[in-house]
């Protein structure tokens, strides 16, 4: 069925797909418009993505990197929030099709869909090796993770307890760099005293990345800075072997096998379905190829942003898929919407980099503004004002600081919970 309108006394329907940091940041700049807005997502909370991995390694708990989208809303009553999984979009007669049956007109569209992990064609390795990018994702991870510790804590057959203890990340970015220091800190200085029968230290974490260096997109000083960083505490990191096979019973990465319980995978993303369901352009990650203005090609009523789609910046390069730009292309679209509204052409949308950042452990990390690099102790405390800045309410950013300050004085981490269903979790 056709869903009426849900605020009769205003005319134009701006309906967003998504309430990542594109999406969101859409809806909060249009405050004031004179539109009716639909946010839609399958989700009930908005995720600080950057920190899932925190969440994963136990660090932080979920209620302090998530938050109820309809709380988010709760001041604005031109915002009907929908709990709902989009299933296409119905471009000519301007309906965005919901997976039950039901559908919402639109006259303008904006899709913040994001992206998921990709395996490059062996879609049958996410069982084995899961990805990290929903709340789901990092409660799933953090239990293999502990369960690892707490099945060697009572095997006896040595190979088998070294295979709890090997803990395998594939791919190298900021993702795959965080985890792997973090998993590494966690069994080098927060569990050794919980356990009587292991010694944790002995436990290996493993960094695969089918490239020449880590963190790819920094430059190449910070680079080996972060490689030699992970390895001082205990990170074997193997560059330029890319991994043919995950299973139960490890990986394989050259023509080597590693016997491992535990799999990562951080190695790339695929966009969400948004080009197929609109025929139009992508690349070869599924992300779709809009305008210049973030609209799609012939779709001058549909806009796109964040994970989901691919532009380039002023010199060339593809526009990175981080936070910070999906937050500006949520605002240009915002603006754009206002601007068609007064009768004005929207300007295209121009990137502006604010510099990229990856904490490396507890306190090291690396950080590049381009002209200006910075590592150490130095850096790894701008990360950590800078991300609890940007995180919702004073409640949050005080509680994700006082638990960054307990795991820097006394190597405890709060969040070390195993939850459903552990006893299957490794085999």
């Amino acid at each position: 069925m056709t869903r009426p309108a849900l605020h009769p006394n205003t005319n134009h329907r701006v309906v967003i797909v998504g309430a990542g940091f594109g999406g969101l940041e859409c809806a909060l700049r249009l405050k004031g418009a004179p539109v009716a807005i639909t946010l839609v997502d399958r989700r009930n909370h908005h995720l600080f993505q950057p920190l899932l991995y925190q969440v994963a390694t136990a660090s932080l708990a979920t209620s302090e990197i998530a938050w109820p989208i309809r709380h988010l809303m709760r001041d604005r009553p031109e915002i009907t929030t929908l709990f709902a999984t989009v299933s296409g979009v119905d471009a000519a007669n301007k309906r965005v099709l919901i997976d039950d049956g039901d559908t919402l007109p639109y006259d303008t569209l904006v899709l913040a869909t994001g992206a998921r992990h990709a395996y490059f064609g062996h879609d049958e390795w996410e069982p084995f090796a899961p990805g990290l990018k929903t709340l789901e994702d990092a409660t799933t991870l953090r239990r293999r993770i502990l369960v690892a510790f707490e099945r060697a804590e009572r095997e006896s057959d040595p190979e088998r307890r070294a295979a709890l203890l090997t803990f395998v990340i594939v791919g190298a970015g900021p993702t795959g760099v965080e985890l792997a220091g973090t998993i590494a800190e966690l069994a080098q200085d927060t569990l050794p005293p919980d356990f009587r029968n292991i010694d944790t230290h002995q436990a290996r974490v493993v960094l695969i990345e089918a490239g020449p260096r880590v963190l790819a997109g920094f430059a190449d000083d910070l680079s080996a800075y972060a490689k030699k960083s992970l390895e001082s505490i205990g990170v074997e990191v193997i560059l330029g072997e890319a991994v043919t096979e995950c299973s139960t019973e490890g990986v394989v990465y050259g023509d080597k096998h590693l016997p491992a319980k535990t799999l990562i995978w951080a190695a790339g993303v695929r966009a969400s379905p948004v080009a197929e369901w609109l025929h139009a352009p992508a690349d070869r990650a599924g992300r779709l190829q809009v305008l210049p203005d973030l609209t799609v090609p012939d779709h001058p009523d549909i806009f796109a942003v964040g994970d989901t789609v691919t532009i380039a910046d002023a010199a060339g390069n593809p526009v990175p898929g981080i936070a910070p730009a999906a937050k500006q292309q949520g605002r240009h679209v915002a603006a754009s919407i206002m601007a068609r509204l007064r009768g004005e052409t929207p300007k295209p949308f121009r990137y502006s980099h604010a510099g990229s950042l990856a904490q490396i452990g507890k306190r090291k990390a690396v950080i590049d503004f381009g002209a200006i690099k910075l590592r150490g102790t130095i850096a790894w405390w701008i990360w950590g004002i800078a991300h609890i800045y940007f995180l919702i309410g004073l409640r949050n950013r005080l509680s994700v600081a006082i638990s960054w300050l307990w795991i820097h004085a006394r190597d405890q981490r709060a969040a070390r919970l195993i939850t459903q269903g552990s006893s299957k979790v490794v085999r």
